[in-house]
Protein backbone atom coordinates (compact mmCIF):
# COMPACT_ATOMS: atom_id res chain seq x y z
CA UNK A 1 0.00 0.00 0.00
CA UNK A 2 1.37 3.19 -1.24
CA UNK A 3 1.23 5.69 1.36
CA UNK A 4 1.06 9.57 0.95
CA UNK A 5 1.69 13.22 2.55
CA UNK A 6 -0.62 15.86 2.05
CA UNK A 7 0.20 19.29 2.65
CA UNK A 8 -1.98 22.17 2.54
CA UNK A 9 -1.22 25.63 2.90
CA UNK A 10 -3.71 28.69 4.15
CA UNK A 11 -3.70 32.27 4.62
CA UNK A 12 -5.99 33.79 7.36
CA UNK A 13 -7.07 36.85 8.03
CA UNK A 14 -8.56 37.53 11.34
CA UNK A 15 -8.77 40.29 14.31
CA UNK A 16 -8.96 40.12 18.22
CA UNK A 17 -11.36 42.09 19.95
CA UNK A 18 -10.23 43.20 23.70
CA UNK A 19 -12.29 45.18 25.81
CA UNK A 20 -10.78 47.06 28.67
CA UNK A 21 -11.78 48.96 31.53
CA UNK A 22 -9.07 51.72 31.04
CA UNK A 23 -6.95 52.61 28.24
CA UNK A 24 -3.07 53.78 29.00
CA UNK A 25 0.67 53.41 27.44
CA UNK A 26 1.27 50.31 29.34
CA UNK A 27 -1.75 48.20 28.68
CA UNK A 28 -1.49 49.22 24.65
CA UNK A 29 2.06 47.62 24.29
CA UNK A 30 0.86 44.72 26.22
CA UNK A 31 -2.20 44.13 24.36
CA UNK A 32 -1.06 41.59 21.93
CA UNK A 33 -0.04 39.29 24.80
CA UNK A 34 -3.64 38.55 26.15
CA UNK A 35 -5.66 36.01 26.05
CA UNK A 36 -8.75 37.36 26.78
CA UNK A 37 -9.81 38.89 23.45
CA UNK A 38 -12.78 37.76 21.11
CA UNK A 39 -11.18 35.81 18.18
CA UNK A 40 -12.88 36.46 14.78
CA UNK A 41 -11.98 34.80 11.50
CA UNK A 42 -12.40 37.73 8.28
CA UNK A 43 -11.36 35.20 5.73
CA UNK A 44 -9.52 31.93 4.74
CA UNK A 45 -7.56 31.42 1.85
CA UNK A 46 -6.27 28.11 0.77
CA UNK A 47 -3.24 28.94 -1.45
CA UNK A 48 -1.46 26.11 -2.02
CA UNK A 49 -2.11 21.87 -1.71
CA UNK A 50 0.99 19.57 -2.55
CA UNK A 51 1.01 15.75 -2.18
CA UNK A 52 4.04 13.94 -1.61
CA UNK A 53 4.32 10.32 -2.20
CA UNK A 54 5.93 8.56 0.80
CA UNK A 55 7.11 5.42 -1.37
CA UNK A 56 10.04 5.44 -2.83
CA UNK A 57 9.69 4.29 -6.02
CA UNK A 58 6.38 6.70 -6.95
CA UNK A 59 7.19 10.29 -7.97
CA UNK A 60 6.07 13.31 -6.47
CA UNK A 61 2.82 14.60 -7.11
CA UNK A 62 2.03 18.37 -6.98
CA UNK A 63 -1.31 19.38 -6.87
CA UNK A 64 -1.91 22.49 -8.64
CA UNK A 65 -2.26 26.06 -6.69
CA UNK A 66 -5.70 26.44 -5.35
CA UNK A 67 -7.23 29.63 -4.18
CA UNK A 68 -10.60 29.85 -2.20
CA UNK A 69 -11.94 32.98 -0.72
CA UNK A 70 -14.28 32.15 2.41
CA UNK A 71 -15.65 34.93 4.42
CA UNK A 72 -16.98 34.44 7.60
CA UNK A 73 -18.46 36.47 10.45
CA UNK A 74 -18.19 34.44 13.93
CA UNK A 75 -19.59 36.23 17.11
CA UNK A 76 -18.08 33.60 19.42
CA UNK A 77 -14.90 32.71 19.87
CA UNK A 78 -13.39 30.05 17.85
CA UNK A 79 -9.81 29.41 16.18
CA UNK A 80 -8.54 28.29 12.61
CA UNK A 81 -8.69 24.89 12.87
CA UNK A 82 -12.26 24.92 13.55
CA UNK A 83 -12.93 27.26 10.73
CA UNK A 84 -11.09 25.55 8.38
CA UNK A 85 -12.17 21.99 9.24
CA UNK A 86 -15.75 23.69 8.72
CA UNK A 87 -14.78 25.09 5.37
CA UNK A 88 -13.72 21.44 3.96
CA UNK A 89 -17.37 20.59 5.33
CA UNK A 90 -18.93 23.00 3.19
CA UNK A 91 -16.57 22.42 0.18
CA UNK A 92 -17.98 18.76 0.53
CA UNK A 93 -21.56 19.65 0.89
CA UNK A 94 -21.12 22.42 -2.52
CA UNK A 95 -22.05 20.36 -5.85
CA UNK A 96 -24.83 17.77 -3.96
CA UNK A 97 -27.63 17.51 -6.16
CA UNK A 98 -30.78 16.51 -4.41
CA UNK A 99 -33.35 14.23 -6.56
CA UNK A 100 -36.68 14.60 -6.39
CA UNK A 101 -38.16 11.28 -4.43
CA UNK A 102 -39.91 8.91 -7.09
CA UNK A 103 -43.43 9.61 -6.03
CA UNK A 104 -43.45 13.57 -5.13
CA UNK A 105 -46.17 16.51 -5.30
CA UNK A 106 -47.13 19.50 -7.25
CA UNK A 107 -49.98 21.13 -9.35
CA UNK A 108 -50.74 21.92 -13.04
CA UNK A 109 -51.72 25.67 -14.10
CA UNK A 110 -53.45 26.03 -17.11
CA UNK A 111 -53.12 29.67 -18.54
CA UNK A 112 -53.54 31.46 -21.87
CA UNK A 113 -51.17 33.95 -22.70
CA UNK A 114 -52.62 36.38 -25.84
CA UNK A 115 -53.87 33.28 -28.05
CA UNK A 116 -51.20 30.55 -26.50
CA UNK A 117 -51.81 28.11 -24.40
CA UNK A 118 -49.32 27.30 -21.06
CA UNK A 119 -49.25 24.54 -19.09
CA UNK A 120 -46.93 24.53 -15.68
CA UNK A 121 -46.10 21.51 -13.99
CA UNK A 122 -44.06 21.69 -10.67
CA UNK A 123 -42.79 18.61 -8.47
CA UNK A 124 -42.16 19.50 -4.74
CA UNK A 125 -40.01 17.56 -2.12
CA UNK A 126 -41.48 16.21 1.04
CA UNK A 127 -41.21 19.32 2.41
CA UNK A 128 -43.54 21.10 0.14
CA UNK A 129 -40.33 23.01 -1.59
CA UNK A 130 -39.88 23.42 -5.19
CA UNK A 131 -37.72 20.56 -7.02
CA UNK A 132 -38.61 21.03 -10.61
CA UNK A 133 -41.23 22.72 -13.33
CA UNK A 134 -42.38 21.61 -16.66
CA UNK A 135 -43.22 23.97 -19.09
CA UNK A 136 -45.51 22.90 -22.20
CA UNK A 137 -47.20 25.14 -24.71
CA UNK A 138 -49.43 24.64 -27.86
CA UNK A 139 -49.27 26.59 -31.44
CA UNK A 140 -45.38 26.72 -31.03
CA UNK A 141 -43.03 24.84 -33.63
CA UNK A 142 -40.83 22.02 -32.47
CA UNK A 143 -37.90 24.50 -32.02
CA UNK A 144 -39.55 26.92 -29.60
CA UNK A 145 -41.23 23.20 -27.53
CA UNK A 146 -38.05 22.61 -27.52
CA UNK A 147 -36.12 25.44 -25.98
CA UNK A 148 -38.60 25.60 -23.08
CA UNK A 149 -38.29 22.10 -22.15
CA UNK A 150 -35.28 22.03 -21.97
CA UNK A 151 -34.92 25.59 -19.92
CA UNK A 152 -37.25 23.74 -17.46
CA UNK A 153 -34.86 21.31 -17.31
CA UNK A 154 -32.09 23.46 -16.65
CA UNK A 155 -34.16 25.89 -13.98
CA UNK A 156 -34.94 22.25 -12.49
CA UNK A 157 -30.72 20.86 -11.97
CA UNK A 158 -30.30 24.33 -10.52
CA UNK A 159 -33.34 24.28 -7.84
CA UNK A 160 -31.82 20.52 -7.14
CA UNK A 161 -28.35 21.74 -6.80
CA UNK A 162 -29.41 24.62 -4.06
CA UNK A 163 -29.97 27.40 -6.04
CA UNK A 164 -32.36 29.85 -4.57
CA UNK A 165 -36.17 30.40 -6.50
CA UNK A 166 -35.69 34.16 -5.29
CA UNK A 167 -32.74 33.91 -8.07
CA UNK A 168 -34.69 32.77 -10.69
CA UNK A 169 -37.55 35.15 -9.84
CA UNK A 170 -35.03 38.34 -9.61
CA UNK A 171 -33.72 36.95 -13.23
CA UNK A 172 -36.76 36.13 -15.54
CA UNK A 173 -39.97 38.53 -13.63
CA UNK A 174 -39.86 41.02 -16.24
CA UNK A 175 -38.27 39.54 -19.25
CA UNK A 176 -40.31 41.13 -22.55
CA UNK A 177 -40.85 38.47 -25.65
CA UNK A 178 -43.74 37.20 -27.89
CA UNK A 179 -46.37 36.18 -26.69
CA UNK A 180 -47.22 38.49 -24.20
CA UNK A 181 -50.39 40.63 -23.72
CA UNK A 182 -53.64 39.47 -21.34
CA UNK A 183 -53.42 36.25 -19.47
CA UNK A 184 -56.86 33.77 -18.83
CA UNK A 185 -56.85 31.53 -16.70
CA UNK A 186 -54.94 32.54 -13.38
CA UNK A 187 -56.72 33.96 -10.79
CA UNK A 188 -53.47 36.08 -9.55
CA UNK A 189 -52.20 37.07 -12.42
CA UNK A 190 -53.68 39.41 -15.31
CA UNK A 191 -50.98 40.23 -17.54
CA UNK A 192 -47.59 39.27 -18.44
CA UNK A 193 -44.79 40.29 -20.77
CA UNK A 194 -43.71 37.38 -21.56
CA UNK A 195 -44.25 33.52 -20.85
CA UNK A 196 -41.14 33.35 -18.19
CA UNK A 197 -42.78 36.47 -16.60
CA UNK A 198 -45.78 34.35 -16.04
CA UNK A 199 -44.18 31.38 -14.80
CA UNK A 200 -41.77 32.83 -12.31
CA UNK A 201 -44.08 35.16 -11.32
CA UNK A 202 -46.77 32.54 -10.60
CA UNK A 203 -44.14 30.51 -8.79
CA UNK A 204 -43.47 33.23 -6.65
CA UNK A 205 -46.96 33.59 -5.53
CA UNK A 206 -47.32 29.97 -5.02
CA UNK A 207 -43.63 29.54 -2.78
CA UNK A 208 -42.66 32.74 -2.20
CA UNK A 209 -45.67 35.07 -1.34
CA UNK A 210 -44.68 37.37 -3.24
CA UNK A 211 -47.87 39.18 -3.41
CA UNK A 212 -46.23 42.37 -4.63
CA UNK A 213 -45.93 40.13 -7.85
CA UNK A 214 -49.96 39.84 -8.07
CA UNK A 215 -52.30 41.69 -9.82
CA UNK A 216 -55.03 40.47 -7.49
CA UNK A 217 -55.68 40.03 -3.77
CA UNK A 218 -55.24 37.06 -2.14
CA UNK A 219 -58.79 35.18 -1.71
CA UNK A 220 -60.29 34.45 1.76
CA UNK A 221 -58.47 37.73 3.54
CA UNK A 222 -55.38 39.66 3.55
CA UNK A 223 -51.40 38.22 4.87
CA UNK A 224 -52.11 39.74 8.60
CA UNK A 225 -54.49 37.17 8.97
CA UNK A 226 -52.73 34.52 7.67
CA UNK A 227 -49.74 35.46 10.07
CA UNK A 228 -51.93 36.17 12.90
CA UNK A 229 -53.15 32.03 12.55
CA UNK A 230 -49.96 30.83 12.04
CA UNK A 231 -49.14 29.52 14.97
CA UNK A 232 -52.34 27.93 15.63
CA UNK A 233 -52.04 26.05 12.46
CA UNK A 234 -48.30 25.01 13.25
CA UNK A 235 -49.70 23.50 16.60
CA UNK A 236 -52.55 21.86 14.86
CA UNK A 237 -52.00 18.07 14.35
CA UNK A 238 -54.39 17.95 11.58
CA UNK A 239 -53.23 20.82 9.50
CA UNK A 240 -49.70 19.43 9.59
CA UNK A 241 -50.98 16.13 8.42
CA UNK A 242 -52.69 18.30 5.77
CA UNK A 243 -49.29 19.99 4.67
CA UNK A 244 -47.33 17.32 4.53
CA UNK A 245 -50.29 14.98 1.62
CA UNK A 246 -51.04 18.64 0.10
CA UNK A 247 -48.76 20.58 -2.51
CA UNK A 248 -47.81 23.53 -1.08
CA UNK A 249 -47.94 25.39 -4.67
CA UNK A 250 -51.23 24.27 -5.25
CA UNK A 251 -53.50 25.75 -2.05
CA UNK A 252 -50.94 28.49 -1.98
CA UNK A 253 -50.15 28.24 1.62
CA UNK A 254 -53.47 29.00 2.55
CA UNK A 255 -54.24 25.59 3.76
CA UNK A 256 -56.09 26.58 6.60
CA UNK A 257 -59.03 27.98 3.91
CA UNK A 258 -58.78 25.12 2.07
CA UNK A 259 -59.05 22.66 4.65
CA UNK A 260 -62.77 21.21 4.66
CA UNK A 261 -64.45 19.75 8.20
CA UNK A 262 -66.08 16.99 7.95
CA UNK A 263 -66.10 15.90 11.73
CA UNK A 264 -70.18 16.67 11.77
CA UNK A 265 -70.99 14.74 8.99
CA UNK A 266 -71.90 11.24 9.67
CA UNK A 267 -71.90 8.59 7.04
CA UNK A 268 -73.86 4.93 6.85
CA UNK A 269 -71.72 1.92 5.80
CA UNK A 270 -74.90 -0.61 6.56
CA UNK A 271 -75.82 -1.99 3.57
CA UNK A 272 -79.44 -3.27 2.02
CA UNK A 273 -80.46 -6.48 3.13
Amino acid sequence: MAKYLVETYYTCTFKVNHYLDDINEAELENLEKRDDGKFEVLDVKLDNRKTKSLDPKNKVIESNKIEVITETDTKSPTNVKNVIKSINTTKEKTGKRFSMPDRRKGYIQKATIGDHKVYLHTGEYEDGKIGEIFIDTSKEGELVKALMNNFAIAVSLGLQYGVPLDEFISAFVGTKFEPSGKVHGNDRILSATSILDYIFRELAISYQNREDLAHTPAIGGNDSMNNEDQNSEDQNQLLKIVKDITSKGFVRNNYKKNLVDLSDVKISLKGKK
